[in-house]
């Protein structure tokens, strides 16, 4: 499919803009700039036109022009994805961030979330009602994108991942139709979406299952000496082997922020986090974490009762927008001796004092789904890394992002061969590593609703033929 870089002439481009609810952005504009910027401080494009949508029907009438323009699309939820795939050089940027209802039935247990929506907005309205679903570790982050790839975060060990727990969805696809999307219809549809990007279409509304979660849970960071960072992570290791599924604890190596419980003396040095979580009964909770809790010398142990909703943002201010962010996964189904000494190793070189890199303890309710039963393939994974190499000197852009390069490399041998979709910064063929087995399956679903890959800006299915 040809791609312009001139779009169209400016009649059908007004003729375009007057049929819209929402807002049609050209350069020069004002605000064009603040309309294309997305979370990763590294991604600077320039669209031809942005379409800030407040509906359906401008999603409709903007992939329609996209199509028959024959213009590159971009589709922004939250401007949160790593790789920039929100914004694009010359084509449409169908801008979704106005679209941010959270419609919650207490009763049903259910929420419906347009596809502008952060995790924030619907654990605002959830949490009003003690409820909650599976979401990730940034309230900042988009709910669209985060679930179009799998999602995942503390929740996940005892109800699974973000897309378990996805009864429907709304999809404009590359026709301009909007279409239900479900078990019972367009099944094959439903289950490509559930971790297959954004390859299909404009999702406008996500139906998810609730829990009762809180509206207290117990959670909080304990925090280690660097030097203590091996038999640290070996005991959470060994801790997390027989943990139930109430119970997530993560581990993340970086210096130490300068946070409020941490003396001033450590801010800046190597230390090691491990970050507990209990999806429970408190006083069951403050049992289960007891040899977490007692294990070493800490130099800070901040575990308590804490509101759901305000520790789902307690990270946020580690992960503010606008820095340059490149990033590395892997999956591990366990941390052998010797992946935890390559980790602690490159730790201690890591190349800014704002990179971390941390490993997320998932399996649990999320493991006990066949691997076919959604487009997400890695049920086999009790731990995701993720190195978060974050900087603010677009001078240092070669250093960090060989350093990531490079340790992604040492961490292979030891780990699964997948990798976390929505952690990809950039294709180097880990997209392939994405979708594992299920990648032929999603190529087939492609060819019947994209043929033509109209959908092309993500982690990448190009059409079967």
């Amino acid at each position: 499919m040809a791609v312009t870089t001139t779009p169209v002439d400016e009649g059908a481009m007004d003729g375009f803009g007057e049929g819209l609810h929402g807002e049609l952005l050209r350069p020069g504009d004002p605000n064009y700039d603040e309309a294309r910027a997305v979370w990763n401080g590294m991604v600077d494009r320039r669209p031809a036109l942005i379409v800030r949508a407040m509906g359906v029907s401008d999603v409709i009438a903007a992939v329609n022009f996209a199509r028959e323009q024959k213009l590159l699309l971009a589709v922004h939820g939250a401007g949160h994805n790593i790789a920039g795939n929100a914004v694009c050089d010359d084509g449409l940027m169908l801008d979704l961030s106005m679209m941010r209802s959270v419609r919650v039935d207490p009763e049903e247990r259910t929420a419906r979330v347009e596809a502008g929506a952060t995790l924030a907005d619907v654990d605002h309205e959830a949490q009003a009602f003690g409820l909650a679903t599976p979401l990730g570790i940034n309230s900042t982050t988009g709910v669209a994108g985060l679930t179009l790839g799998g999602g995942f975060g503390w929740l996940t060990r005892r109800y699974g991942m973000t897309v378990d727990n996805l009864r429907s969805v709304d999809i404009v696809t590359a026709n301009g139709e909007l279409r239900h999307a479900s078990e019972d219809e367009n099944p094959d549809l439903f289950w490509g979406i559930r971790g297959g990007s954004g390859n299909f279409g404009v999702v406008t509304s996500f139906e998810f299952d609730l829990h009762e979660v809180g509206p207290e849970i117990l959670s909080g960071p304990i925090v280690y000496a660097g030097d203590d960072a091996r038999d640290v992570i070996r005991h959470v290791r060994d801790f997390n082997e027989d943990a139930p599924d109430e119970s997530a604890v993560w581990v993340v190596l970086r210096k130490a922020p300068p946070l409020p419980f941490l003396p001033e003396n450590v801010h800046g040095v190597g230390v090691v986090l491990v970050v507990t979580f209990y999806a429970g009964d408190m006083d069951e909770g403050e049992e289960v974490l007891a040899p977490i809790r007692e294990y070493g010398d800490p130099i800070a142990d901040a575990v308590g009762p804490h509101q759901y909703a305000a520790f789902q943002q307690a990270f946020d201010p580690l992960l503010t927008e606008g820095a340059r962010n490149y990033w590395k996964s892997h999956n591990f189904s366990e941390l052998s001796d010797d992946a935890i000494d390559t980790a602690v190793e490159y730790a201690a070189e890591l190349p800014s004092p704002l990179s971390e890199i941390f490993f997320g303890q998932i399996g649990g309710e999320m493991a006990r789904v066949p691997s076919d039963a959604t487009a997400y393939p890695h049920r086999d994974a009790e731990y995701a890394m993720n190195v978060h190499t974050r900087w603010e000197d677009p001078a240092m852009d070669d250093e960090c992002i060989a350093w990531s390069r490079e340790f992604f490399d040492a961490m292979a041998p030891y780990a699964t061969g997948g990798v976390y979709v929505n952690f990809i910064s950039e294709e180097e063929g880990e997209e392939t590593l994405a979708y594992g087995e299920n990648r032929d399956r999603l190529a087939e679903i492609k060819a019947e609703y994209d043929p033509e890959n109209l959908f092309r800006m993500n982690q990448n299915v190009a059409p079967a033929r």
